[in-house]
């Protein structure tokens, strides 16, 4: 076998480490107490796979569970959730439909995919704000990976 077709059967890969995530998480905390919001935040690998969690004191329960559908959803998808339903929209009602009864998916904005040098190597989920201010925080976090 050479080496062309050995590298077929594999793909490399990037990988979160704890102090990414810790400094994802802190990124996202930080802008969220600059904005006055209690979120929580999700940071999953790319298989949705929970690295890292925080929950702010006095956030809503609901957004522990919201927080990691964004980032599953972000990180499986490959594309910021807001832009899901736009995404979605030429598609058959029953996509959609099926898509969010699926349990790990949301089409909310606050997800957002964490990309290294191009490559996709996972997800961040905020919950706890409007909408608007779920995606500044996990967009702010996620500028920890471009620097």
């Amino acid at each position: 076998m050479n080496d062309n077709q050995r590298f077929a059967l594999v793909q490399p890969s990037f990988s979160l480490t704890e102090q990414a995530s810790l400094s994802l998480l802190q990124a996202a905390v930080n802008k969220a107490s600059g904005l006055g919001i209690k979120a929580t935040v999700s940071i999953v690998d790319t298989s949705g796979r929970q690295l890292a969690f925080i929950k702010m004191a006095g956030s809503f329960l609901v957004s522990s569970e919201l927080a990691q559908k964004k980032a599953t959803t972000a990180a499986g998808m490959g594309v910021n959730t807001v832009d899901l339903e736009n995404m979605l929209a030429s598609a058959p009602a029953r996509v959609l439909d099926g898509l969010t009864k699926a349990g790990e998916f949301a089409v909310i904005g606050g997800g957002v995919p964490l990309y290294w040098e191009g490559v996709l190597v996972g997800g961040i989920g905020v919950s706890g704000g409007s909408e608007d201010e779920d995606i500044e925080c996990a967009l702010s976090a996620a500028e920890v990976l471009a620097s």
